[in-house]
């Protein structure tokens, strides 16, 4: 079997959320490092400690979150695809913990009406598991992007 047939069994998951704002706005959200200190990261309010954004292809991103007790997360990656406004493809790998695993993001954002409709891709995970717990992290994680895209959340 060949790099690419491995690949395509791998676990993914696909998460699709509408948000009452521009497809700019949900963009700048995901692009600018201020926005990500905001909302980024599951659960309660743990801050955002680092995020270091160069989006370009080919540039990296580094975003520390959480760690409350002294345990925080850090996830990176290279940008794959950068279309503004539309889509933003990356590479996700946890460096502290599994840096052998690298997956790939891929967001799609369409305009529909007044707001955003967002099919967010996580595709090359390691098995089910991981799966399932990043889909119960992204889930709550986009709970608190629609709380800042309504304005709810403060820096």
């Amino acid at each position: 079997m060949d790099q690419a047939a491995k690949l395509a069994q791998k676990p993914f998951l696909v998460l699709t959320r509408r948000y009452p704002v521009a497809p700019e706005k949900v963009w700048r959200a995901w692009t600018d490092p201020q926005a990500i200190r905001r909302w980024f990261g599951p659960g309660g309010p743990d801050p955002v400690s680092v995020a270091e954004l160069d989006v370009r292809v080919g540039g990296r991103f580094r975003i520390v979150f959480g760690g409350a007790d002294g345990n925080a997360h850090e996830a990176q990656g290279v940008y794959r695809e950068v279309v503004p406004d539309r889509r933003l493809a990356f590479t996700w790998s946890w460096p502290r913990t599994t840096p052998e695993r690298e997956s790939l993001v891929t967001i799609l954002l369409t305009q529909v009406g007044s707001g955003t409709e967002m099919v967010f891709r996580h595709e090359q995970l390691f098995d089910e598991q991981v799966r399932d717990d990043h889909g119960q992290g992204w889930s709550e994680t986009f709970e608190k992007l629609d709380q800042f895209l309504k304005g709810g959340l403060s820096s």
